[in-house]
């Protein structure tokens, strides 16, 4: 198959030269080769076809690529802007904060989606409690501390509670959002459902008058087995303060329903009362309205700014624009406006004007532009030819909020609708916003052809930058605010729009990630990715007599020789009976343990200090098969733990060096080796170690 290069770099030159080589080669009786006979202008002539097919091949148009692309499962992802958790903690009370309030860490942008107020409680303490009482580990509320408390104690069972006070008035909240950080200790796979709780069930609760109620919960947490969010839904409970804890006050309660966990859960921090806010920087804001007389806009994005006002005068029609002015002695669409503390107001007024927005929902529309796109927010006309191309002002731009004015005219004069990329309805513009490169290609004009698009609403994203680290202070784009806010954790989500190289990648790596087991290290993988699960090691064997694979697996878990529980054996059997060949069986084995013990005499250097302590280090990390990147059933060889000996600083040289297995059911010695049955994973035993300094 000739390559996307071959058709476009090959000329119809070359391809006649090629051709007049192979016709030899095809017909001995075929020796005119002068243009004037039909033979050859009839193979110009498919030649020529053949060039022009190549160059079409080549200038797929965008929307020919999407469906190719769709046929095989995949397309582009979207741009998507990173979502950041903040605290409010330094506020010292509350604010009411504007949808798109701006905040800085760097070059980088936040802003908030909505109007909220944050700053009106704050976590006082956390108890955690047991048969033996209350337990007071409200330091995980330092954030300079990272001090692993065990909230549910050494062995958590049911009942076992976690007890969160605050302070404020949560009359003015309706969410309550916080972020736990677990100390795990281990690399815990990804859940595809973050609600999904493997190890635990928590019941939340708040306390009201009328005692502990219910409530509706998201734990990003597993129950307390990870990092992550909780967000907590009020609702209408009116809450009162709890005083049988050390410290009284509001209280939000987390009771323990089910504990199986696999790790001991260890709070280092916990987060309270955040607020989100997303990363984008927006060039050109709109608000909408549902009051047709008196409405008022903060601009969120300074006060260099320009704003259009739009009106709705009839239901299911387009907008008309309204001019603003100051005064009230003129007729035609119009409104007073007037600037104030709280922002600009903009007055309609039918008696006076002759015009005015009807009642209902988004009557009226305000559109706010920055210097930067008012100069350029006229990107052009729709023309009503084939994937018509337009530029736009931006690149880099969020899909989500993205829209454009277009602008028409009927008897009465301009009307304006607001068209969002790729929705379908009859008539309607239909275009794909390719955010990017910032810009438009119409698919369908529908009854739009001549219309006047203008920039509406429009932000820009910094893509995967926006994913910044945890632990950082951003600055709030309001000079009344003097606080800074703190992120607890990390920014998520943030992306630029797929390339077609980079949906070719994710296809290739797609492509090599087994789904079906087959080969032993397809087992091997597929286990130790089962998601919510912590897996240190994993060994797949075929035993041919019984057709089945044993697939050995060590979890990685706070015991000192890991075992399977029931929840690890049928999560991970859950995952291979979808993915086994049909004639193949497959059984989870336990690992086994066995120590290898060293007898040694070792000759030192002289001024070398601490020389025991060294060698006996270096055999027991040589030995170790636990916390090392050796596989279960792995052969140690002698002369792998007599050279690491051998290559201290201090040792002059081994005299002599000798392993035995402490356990011959799991391991046994053969000549100088350790060979360990294949599901023995191999840790350090005895080690007799006899140190001579050497005269030299």
């Amino acid at each position: 198959m000739l390559s996307v290069e071959e058709l476009q770099s090959r000329t119809f030159e070359e391809r006649m030269e090629d051709v007049l080589k192979e016709l030899p080669l095809r017909s001995s009786e075929w020796t005119n080769y002068n243009a004037s006979d039909p033979g050859i202008t009839i193979v110009e002539y498919l030649t020529a076809y053949s060039a022009l097919q190549g160059a079409e091949i080549v200038a797929l148009s965008y929307r020919a690529k999407m469906a190719l692309l769709k046929m095989a499962g995949f397309v582009p992802m979207r741009g998507k802007c990173s979502r950041l958790l903040i605290s409010a903690d330094d506020l010292g009370g509350k604010e009411t904060l504007i949808a798109g309030q701006r905040f800085h860490i760097g070059d980088i942008c936040f802003e908030t989606n909505r109007e909220m107020t944050v700053g009106a409680c704050r976590l006082t303490g956390v108890f955690a409690q047991d048969q033996n009482g209350y337990r007071d580990v409200s330091f995980v509320l330092d954030k300079e501390l990272s001090v692993p408390a065990r909230i549910f104690g050494e062995e958590p069972v049911a009942d076992n509670a976690l007890y969160m006070i605050f302070e404020g008035t949560p009359d003015d909240i309706k969410e309550i959002m916080m972020y736990v950080r677990m100390n795990v200790g281990a690399n815990r796979n990804a859940t595809v459902d973050r609600t999904e709780h493997i190890f635990a069930d928590v019941e939340w609760e708040v306390y009201t008058a009328e005692g502990f109620k219910k409530v509706n919960v998201r734990d990003y947490t597993g129950a307390f087995a990870d990092s992550g969010e909780i967000r907590i839904s009020l609702s209408d409970n009116e809450l009162a303060e709890y005083n049988d804890t050390p410290v009284p006050g509001y209280c939000i309660r987390a009771t323990l329903k089910r504990a199986d966990y696999d790790i001991v859960p260890r709070m280092t921090n916990l987060y309270g009362f955040l607020f989100e806010v997303w990363q984008k920087d927006t060039y050109a804001f709109s608000q909408c309205f549902s009051k047709n007389d008196r409405v008022t806009v903060k601009s969120p994005i300074g006060d260099d700014v320009y704003y259009v006002v739009f009106g709705r005068e009839k239901k299911g029609s387009s907008y008309r624009r309204y001019e603003l002015i100051t005064s009230s002695d003129i007729e035609g669409r119009f409104c007073r406006y007037q600037e104030g503390p709280d922002g600009m107001t903009f007055e309609f007024d039918e008696n006076t004007y002759g015009y005015a927005p009807m009642k209902g929902k988004e009557c009226v529309r305000v559109v706010i532009y920055n210097e930067q796109i008012m100069r350029r927010y006229n990107v052009g006309t729709v023309i009503g030819y084939d994937d018509q191309e337009i530029d736009l002002p931006l690149a880099r731009i969020v899909s989500d909020s993205f829209f454009l004015i277009a602008r028409r005219q009927d008897e009465e004069g301009f009307i304006y609708d607001f068209v969002r990329p790729e929705k379908k309805n009859p008539g309607a513009l239909y275009y794909h916003l390719l955010e990017n490169e910032g810009r438009i290609i119409i698919e369908d004009p529908g009854d739009f052809i001549g219309a006047t698009l203008y920039m509406g609403s429009a932000s820009v994203n910094s893509g995967p930058r926006g994913n910044i680290t945890s632990g950082n202070y951003l600055t709030i784009d309001d000079e009344h605010i003097k606080a800074r806010f703190y992120n607890p954790g990390v920014g998520t989500g943030g992306a630029y729009r797929e390339t077609l190289e980079d949906v070719r990648a994710r296809f290739l790596k797609d492509m090599r990630t087994p789904y079906t087991a087959v080969t032993a290290e397809d087992y091997e993988n597929i286990v130790r990715t089962t998601p919510g699960l912590c897996i240190r090691k994993t060994r797949a064997v075929m035993d041919e007599n019984e057709n089945m694979v044993r697939i050995v697996v060590m979890p990685d878990t706070d015991e000192h020789f890991p075992k399977l529980t029931d929840i690890y054996r049928k999560r991970i059997s859950d995952r291979l009976e979808s993915r086994r060949l049909i004639t193949t069986e497959f059984k989870i084995i336990q690992p086994v343990y066995a120590g290898v013990g060293v007898r040694a005499t070792v000759y030192v250097k002289r001024h070398f200090a601490d020389c025991r302590e060294q060698i006996e280090e270096r055999i027991r990390t040589r030995l170790n098969y636990m916390d090392s990147d050796h596989n279960i059933g792995e052969i140690l060889r002698f002369e792998d733990v007599f050279h690491a000996v051998e290559e201290l600083p201090c040792v002059e040289y081994v005299y002599e060096l000798s392993l035995h297995t402490e356990n011959a059911k799991f391991a046994q010695l053969k000549e100088y080796d350790i060979i360990p049955r294949f599901d023995c994973v191999i840790h350090p035993g005895n080690i007799q170690l006899q140190i001579i300094t050497s005269e030299k």
